[in-house]
């Protein structure tokens, strides 16, 4: 019988659950607490006074002096203080002319406004030049630090003080990119048997050289497209091909782990640079002294001596493949991309990294070096970056190209390219970042719609023409629209607010 009861007593206890239970305690708590709450926190005048005075200070201090405005719905400053009425704050003489400052109307501060000197942002709109510095200050992503006098200037548009509600100022928005012909599909050149991967011209700019996945190399006619030789010696994809501006000599690197030097002359190998462990993916050549590099999925970049054969550095620091590698006159003489999503800057004389540069997040597969500004570019599956030189400062990221970025380029116009491996090719205002025309050609007739990957891009050195080489086994040539005009093709552009993007 007594079980029953506890039975029948346990019943109606599991009858409110622990929400209800909790919210009856609840509810008890603040019913006995409640008259205590709802007293109001009586005002302390001294306090009050000495937070107002401190706010004047603080924030009025640059209006103070201004003359008086002829308002009657203005009212002197520190009015509206309880018992209060000619308020005066520390270290302001209470005279005839202060005491009766009014709160700037509109008018005022729109006059305030135009007394000061030009802004940064006008003295910017003035200037037409597209330089690195326009770069610096209209970048969409910056990840540095302002430098030190913008913080100044915004102080002087906002009158001086550190309260930016007394002037209106302009929110920063895109600069207007410099409109750009579009370009068309002017040639497709059939002739590999695999995938194309690596492209080169020749500084006369008669023919152009490619690389594929058939181990041959090829020679074609710029003007014609017809195709002048074909070298055969790889055994294995080419991965990429180099023709030297000081001697009749052109280099080829492969996944043979091979680096050969070919005689133009008798079109036949002369020398071969052994030392790589693994496929080397890129090479290029130093522009003014006779020096190669090259790169390899053993995440060592190579230097070698032309003439002798000689590794003379080896350099080691990349933890996984070194996809791209690009050579420059000015320091750092050799810039290295690689699957490790870093970019290192070296000193060549020293072998040693100069600078590591670690804000991709994803593999970086192509470098772009601008022909006249001191500037770089790199491209990754997570954005296209820009940056100086000589310690690789960023400038900006260019994003909208969704995909794994195999090849850039980029001209003295400011036109930059990016080729994805989805045959996608993307065309940029190098100074804005404003992507300009966006072109996907057709696969060539019988290859699969999935082999349409571009893995190198190439400009001319009249720069009137890209090459693209692409995985449907084709080369295509592009040319700017000669018809068009910036009132056929206007810029699609809306001035968008900045922003700032830390990686």
């Amino acid at each position: 019988m007594l079980s029953k009861s506890v039975y029948f007593i346990f019943q109606d206890v599991q009858k409110h659950s622990v929400h209800t239970l909790v919210f009856r305690s609840l509810k008890r708590t603040h019913d006995m607490f409640v008259a205590d709450h709802a007293k109001p926190v009586s005002l302390d005048e001294t306090s009050h006074k000495v937070k107002m005075a401190a706010k004047l200070r603080a924030d009025y201090s640059a209006v103070l002096h201004m003359p008086v405005l002829k308002e009657g719905k203005d009212r002197p400053l520190g009015s509206n203080m309880p018992g209060n009425q000619n308020y005066a704050q520390p270290g302001v003489a209470l005279t005839a002319d202060t005491q009766i400052h009014r709160n700037p109307s509109e008018g005022g501060v729109h006059a305030m406004a135009l007394a000061l000197p030009p802004s940064q942002a006008r003295l910017d709109a003035s200037r037409t030049a597209a330089g690195v510095g326009d770069i610096h200050r209209n970048a969409g992503g910056a990840e540095r630090s302002p430098a030190p006098h913008s913080h100044a200037m915004s102080l002087l548009e906002g009158g001086g003080t550190k309260n930016s509600s007394l002037v209106a100022r302009k929110a920063p928005t895109m600069p207007k990119p410099q409109w750009h012909a579009p370009w068309k599909l002017f040639r497709v050149i059939s002739g590999h048997l695999g995938w194309v991967r690596s492209i080169a011209v020749e500084p006369g700019n008669q023919w152009f050289v490619t690389g594929a996945g058939d181990r041959t190399i090829k020679i074609w006619d710029l003007a014609s497209g017809k195709l002048k030789l074909s070298l055969t010696g790889h055994i294995s994809t080419v991965r990429g091909v180099a023709v030297s501006t000081r001697s009749p000599y052109l280099f080829s690197c492969g996944e043979d782990k091979q680096v050969k030097c070919w005689d133009l002359e008798y079109n036949k190998v002369i020398r071969h640079y052994h030392g790589h462990l693994s496929a080397v993916y890129d090479l290029d050549l130093h522009p003014t002294i006779d020096v190669l590099v090259t790169c390899s999925r053993d995440a060592t970049a190579r230097v070698w001596d032309i003439r002798s054969k000689a590794n003379v550095h080896t350099l080691s620091g990349h933890t996984n493949t070194v996809a791209t590698v690009r050579c420059q006159a000015a320091e750092p003489q050799i810039i290295t991309g690689s699957h490790d999503s870093t970019i290192r800057l070296w000193d060549l004389i020293a072998g040693k990294t100069r600078a590591t540069l670690t804000n991709h997040k994803k593999s970086v597969r192509a470098l772009a070096l601008h022909p006249r500004q001191y500037t770089l570019a790199s491209g990754s599956a997570d954005n296209i970056k820009q940056w100086t030189f000589p310690d690789g400062n960023f400038i900006q990221n260019l994003s909208g190209h969704n995909a794994i970025i195999n090849a850039m380029a980029v001209n003295s116009d400011g036109v930059l390219v990016s080729g994805a491996d989805n045959g996608t090719i993307h065309l940029w205002d190098w100074r804005t970042g404003y992507n300009f025309q966006r072109i996907h050609a057709a696969v060539q007739p019988g290859s699969l719609d999935s082999e349409s990957g571009i893995f190198a891009c190439m400009f001319d050195h009249s720069e009137s023409r890209l090459i693209t080489a692409e995985a449907d086994k084709t080369i295509k040539v592009y040319k700017e629209d000669d018809t068009a005009t910036e009132e056929s093709h206007p810029i699609n552009w809306k001035p968008e607010i900045l922003k700032r993007k830390r990686f």
